[in-house]
């Protein structure tokens, strides 16, 4: 079986220099364990992917900023009859914010959000009343590595409000209550491989930021997560991940409950040096799939 694990065209947008190549690691390991994996990136015209019989994809860092090339290149997969891990109706489905009211409709928990839509007349100072809220985070509703993401304060608001009804007449945006947890305890991350709870870890902003990836100073840590814990980050891919190779949940702890930030099930950092085991268990879960 020919396989391709699918990259983007790395231009060193979403590096930092304490973040190993976690692709090369992977598909090494895999290759190590008899698997016909070639890395390809998925915009490439020159790629025949007729020749693959699988398509995982691990790290399209970019498909947000080409987010119709991007529809554009899961329909070709699906013409070609390539087999897509996760697959693509659940990979188109994670691509765009909106399924946050879907698992919210489901009767799980996810962080509250507002969706503001292309040609809006924006108001940010309404959102101060309307969630309750001292801060709030706005960011496209499709989007990664916190592009174009503003933390709006009483200070900042007009400067982010005058940016905003620029940028939303190009695309849809999300507004979210900034949770506080996070500053204090950081924000939490599942990873599951083949709908099996792998590992965890927590992940903190470095001082004055707000932002926890790693390319802009943030820090991980190794966690332990007690069942309960557990059992409710499970729900969120029982429901929302089935078929899929992997799945990141991120959320926080608020009054003691977990509430859901994003499910990750296109492209997350899967922290595979924090956990011993944790390739075996990406390796396991992609064999029992196949």
């Amino acid at each position: 079986m020919n396989i391709a694990l699918v990259t983007y065209q790395d231009k060193g947008a979403y590096h930092a220099i304490n973040v190993q190549n976690e692709d090369d690691i992977l598909i090494n390991f895999l290759k190590s364990n008899g698997l016909n994996i070639t890395k390809e990136i998925w915009n490439d015209e020159q790629v025949n992917w007729e020749s693959y019989d699988l398509a995982i994809i691990k790290s399209p860092w970019d498909y947000f900023n080409l987010i119709e090339d991007f529809y554009t290149w899961l329909a070709k997969i699906d013409r070609k009859k390539v087999k897509l891990l996760n697959p693509i109706d659940i990979v188109k489905w994670n691509a765009d914010k909106h399924y946050l009211h879907d698992i919210e409709k489901a009767g799980l928990k996810v962080t509250p959000s507002i969706f503001l839509t292309i040609g809006d007349d924006v108001k940010l100072q309404d959102y101060f009343t309307q969630l309750k809220t001292e801060k709030f985070i706005v960011k496209p509703a499709v989007s990664g590595g916190s592009k174009n993401t503003f933390k709006v304060t009483a200070a900042n608001v007009d400067e982010i409000n005058e940016k905003l009804n620029s940028l939303i007449e190009i695309e849809d945006f999300i507004v979210q209550p900034f949770l506080t947890e996070i500053e204090e305890n950081g924000e939490w991350s599942f990873i599951f491989f083949g709908g099996k709870f792998s590992h965890a870890l927590i992940k903190k902003a470095k001082a004055g930021d707000f932002r926890v990836q790693a390319t802009f100073g943030g820090s991980v840590h190794p966690q332990q997560p007690d069942q309960t814990l557990l059992n409710t980050a499970q729900e969120y891919v029982n429901q929302f991940a089935k078929d899929c190779l992997y799945a990141r949940v991120d959320g926080a702890i608020v009054n003691s409950e977990f509430i859901l930030m994003e499910l990750e099930l296109i492209e997350p950092f899967l922290f595979l040096d924090t956990e011993e085991k944790a390739l075996e268990n990406y390796h396991e879960a992609l064999l029992t799939l196949l």
